[in-house]
């Protein structure tokens, strides 16, 4: 089969390699001197420093190490799942509470939401369908990158497990949408299709899965062919340990920013709806998933918040105080986009209650409370207001109590009983 100029050397960078100790630069000036053409067109790898320290990994490291002591990331990659003990309890809190929230779309009755979507308007069948196009992009996302670009830098069990629980909540999402959109149209698939051609949409994919993929692709280099400068396919790379954590540390802000803000126009109009006794099964769903959305911003907020302490890894504070101008320009640029989309679902008229303007000024509102979580000034100063209060109680969503038999409760957690009870616990009863 004939192979052209370069496939072999792509193939070597992406596929994985064993463990073993870094190429001398001899041998690697004796192989550019074996194949002198090959080199002069950069289709070899060609390494420039004497040494070099691979990162490689593990899928079960069987040195004996202490967890308590390695960082978050870019330790000894995790050996034992072991939950006795964590570095950061507040981890092993967000998976009780993730597993604890379980759900299913199927659980929700949306048979009326049919004919009620039936009888929209067009323009609010526009907003409605919009909004679930989008939601299923950054799901689908979500619902992958989290575990392809982290888990192999992480070094915590508990923060693993975490990452791991949090990615598969991602996908019930995704499930939920397909679930809404199945009992609406009659062929999904003209919905889903739409999603990679739809420019409004596409514009904004590119934004969030370009950190995702900046640091897949550092990664691969530094744990492949470690520290140093490398010439691939022509072109020089170097790659550089701090420079990942850069990365990293940048990536992480654009998912706090996909978790804080990018999910709340589409959450409004859908309970929009539902303030007008439409669309109710859905706004059911999106409740449930806001839920997890609240716990999985809680989670980024940590692990950035534990990062820029330096508490975890004293260079990480250094990046972010080097960073703090380009993350809060990424936190602007997203309410930016985020108020374009509310133009876009609004370009052909308003919903009751809810309209462009007032969005983009609760766009503004979230964006400032998120920023401070994090460490930033706000990016509105003037925004200090919530246009839409009555969205806070389909966010805070454990405060309304209800019969069972009068509506599905969507407040239900799972396995949220104190079993250690002790006899003094006891002592206030009397029979």
């Amino acid at each position: 089969m004939a192979v052209r100029p370069g496939t072999a050397i792509i193939r070597a960078v992406l596929s994985p390699l064993p463990a073993r100790r870094a190429p001398s630069a001899s041998l690697t000036r004796a192989h550019s001197s074996r194949c002198p053409q090959a080199a002069r067109r950069g289709h070899c790898r060609r390494i420039a420093e004497a040494t070099l320290t691979i990162m490689a990994y593990s899928i079960f490291s069987r040195t004996d190490n202490d967890q308590l002591k390695e960082p978050m990331f870019f330790g000894q990659p995790v050996n034992v799942a072991r939950y006795d003990q964590q570095k950061y309890p507040i981890f092993e809190k967000l998976i009780e509470k993730q597993l604890s929230f379980f759900w299913r779309p199927e659980e929700v009755d949306i048979s009326q939401d049919r004919i009620d979507y039936q009888n929209l308007p067009e323009h609010e069948k526009h907003i409605f369908i919009s909004n679930l196009k989008y939601q299923t992009l950054l799901d689908s996302i979500q619902g992958r990158s989290p575990n392809v670009a982290l888990l192999p830098l992480v070094s915590l069990p508990e923060l693993e497990t975490w990452i791991e629980t949090w990615a598969f909540s991602e996908t019930i999402h995704s499930r939920s949408y397909t679930h809404i959109i199945r009992n609406i149209v009659n062929d999904p698939s003209i919905i889903f299709d739409d999603i990679v051609r739809n420019e409004n949409i596409k514009l904004r994919a590119n934004d969030i899965s370009s950190y995702y993929d900046n640091l897949i692709h550092q990664t691969m280099l530094y744990s492949q062919l470690g520290a140093g400068e490398h010439v691939i396919n022509g072109e020089t790379q170097r790659v550089d340990l701090r420079e990942l954590k850069k990365t990293l540390y940048l990536c992480l802000m654009n998912v706090n920013i996909l978790e804080a803000i990018r999910f709340y126009v589409s959450f409004a109009c859908s309970f929009a709806f539902a303030e007008r006794k439409l669309m109710e099964g859905n706004a059911k769903i999106i409740r449930l998933i806001a839920r997890d959305e609240a716990l999985h911003l809680t989670g980024t907020q940590h692990i950035l918040n534990i990062m820029r302490s330096g508490h975890d890894d004293p260079e990480f504070a250094t990046i972010a105080r080097e960073v703090e101008q380009q993350c809060f320009d990424m936190f602007r640029d997203a309410a930016e986009q985020e108020k374009r989309w509310a133009d876009y679902l609004f370009k052909d008229g308003s919903m009751i209650g809810l309209n462009k303007d007032i969005l983009a000024q609760y766009v503004e509102y979230i964006t400032n409370i998120r920023m401070s979580a994090v460490g930033l000034k706000p990016a509105f100063p003037n925004a200090k207001n919530n246009p839409i209060p009555w969205i806070n109680t389909w966010l805070a969503s454990d405060t309304v109590q209800v019969a069972p038999q009068e509506v599905e409760l969507s407040s239900y957690l799972v396995g949220q009983i104190d079993a250690e009870v002790s006899a003094d616990d006891l002592n206030d009863f009397e029979l």
